[in-house]
């Protein structure tokens, strides 16, 4: 019993390994691609990322939130990035000013995030993510991820050119095929195997893909140690007050999706998290985003898709996410091992997440279900959700005639939706409280 109980969690830390890579490796290749690093550095931000990674989630498992929650490069703070570089011409800054800047925003809001974690402020900061504002989060969360996996099961690559940015009709086909296999075994198939899907997507796509396409020559595992520190850009003079602004601002709003993971996760448990979880889960994501800001990678944050996970493998335990982690951190120290798996089609990859991220439409409708649909939830539901998918559409030409530090703000659509969502929540809860004084008082008189 006790060898099936360790060959369960080994193939629960395989699956995991592999679910820690998908929704990593994408990351620090875009991001190096789009401020024109050479191939070395991309490499060695990839495995620095690997470390960091399986270091984070083992750490928030054992000391921090404990349980078995995804800590990695946010998915939020990854579309702000990405925004700015591409706006960098006509915001009037070069790529290594940039860069500068947002280690110095993104510092910034690791410090914020450790204050709110050791000074107890996250249990006062959950009031504002009501379940309406999770319900608009989850729901354009889900949409600004999937576009990008999408976009990679066609072949597409984000930080790519040229032949990476067309459609790729049999790449495309191979993905979906895979996407819709992950599918069906995680709802047909018996337990034993339905909670391995993503592991036998995985492997058996990355074969086909190797065997219809070949091999892709991968990233050189030729890594240095140069310029370990601010890889983007040094932030010493030419600093651009508004990147650290909203690089701050982004910050504070990737608070989001501790809550949501945590939330999203309280019915996989069976309880609700303590607010001791909470501050320890904050104090350990804002020192990751300090050393994130430090080595040019994408601050972190609990996985909101870790809920989708959790519900297609039906393993909540901490030890097989742990093993995941510990081996995801061990095959970063091995340039060798990296170069190999950063062979991964990115299709394939991203087909197996686009399955994954769309299990986030259900957490979002639970949240939904929570409210009672009135006019005016229906209204300021329906606003930032309507607004932020609208923007996440639109050309980024269009916003040229925005004063330029408000261009990447008002061109992010997940951003918008939710700063929206906000504001209209704390509006509509502030003229509820006005609605209800005047009874208080006559009651007082």
């Amino acid at each position: 019993m006790l060898k099936i109980n360790w060959l369960r969690s080994g193939l629960g830390g395989l699956q995991w390994l592999f679910f820690l890579f998908t929704n990593t490796v994408v990351i620090p290749i875009t991001v190096g691609a789009a401020f024109a690093l050479p191939q070395e550095r991309i490499q060695f931000l990839i495995q620095c990322s690997f470390i960091l990674t399986g270091i984070a989630c083992a750490v928030q498992a054992w000391l921090g939130h404990q349980r078995s929650v995804m800590e990695g490069q946010s998915g939020l703070w990854w579309g702000v990035i990405l925004s700015l570089s591409a706006s960098a011409p006509s915001l009037g800054i070069s790529l290594t000013e940039l860069g500068g800047s947002l280690a110095v925003g993104i510092l910034i809001s690791g410090v914020i995030t450790i204050l709110i974690g050791l000074c107890g402020l996250a249990t006062p900061l959950s009031k504002l993510f009501t379940p309406g504002v999770m319900a608009v989060f989850m729901f354009l969360l889900g949409c600004r991820l999937n576009i990008i996996f999408l976009e990679g099961m066609l072949g597409i690559s984000s930080g790519s050119s040229d032949k990476a940015n067309v459609i790729q009709p049999a790449v495309f086909l191979l993905a979906a095929a895979v996407a819709v296999l992950v599918a069906v075994l995680s709802i047909k198939a018996r337990p034993a195997i339905a909670q391995y899907a993503l592991l036998i997507g995985i492997l058996g796509g990355w074969a086909l893909h190797v065997f219809i396409f070949g091999s892709s020559g991968g990233t050189s595992n030729s890594g240095t140690l140069d310029a370990v520190w601010f890889p983007l850009g040094e932030p010493t003079g030419g600093l651009n007050t508004g990147v650290i602004a909203i690089a701050v601002i982004a910050g504070l709003i990737n608070t989001s999706n501790t809550f949501g993971a945590l939330k999203g996760t309280d019915a996989i448990y069976e309880h609700e998290a303590a607010s001791s979880q909470y501050k320890r889960s904050f104090t350990i994501s804002g020192i990751l985003a300090v050393i994130s800001g430090a080595l040019g990678l994408v601050p972190y944050a609990p996985y909101v898709s870790s809920v989708g996970f959790l519900q297609q493998t039906r393993m909540r335990e901490r030890l097989p996410f742990v093993i995941g982690g510990l081996m995801f951190a061990a095959i970063g120290l091995i340039p060798a091992v990296t170069g190999l798996l950063t062979q991964l089609p990115l299709s394939i990859g991203s087909a197996i997440l686009f399955v994954t991220y769309l299990r986030l439409l259900g957490s979002s409708l639970q949240y939904f279900g929570q409210l009672h649909m009135d006019a005016a939830n229906l209204y300021r539901t329906a606003a930032p959700l309507f607004i932020g998918i609208i923007v996440m559409g639109l050309p980024s030409e269009i916003f040229t005639t925005l004063p330029p530090l408000l261009r990447p703000l008002l061109g992010n659509g997940l951003l918008v939706g939710i700063l929206l969502a906000l504001l209209l929540n704390q509006v509509h809860s502030r003229s509820s409280l006005s609605a209800l004084s005047p009874s208080i008082r006559t009651k007082g008189e």
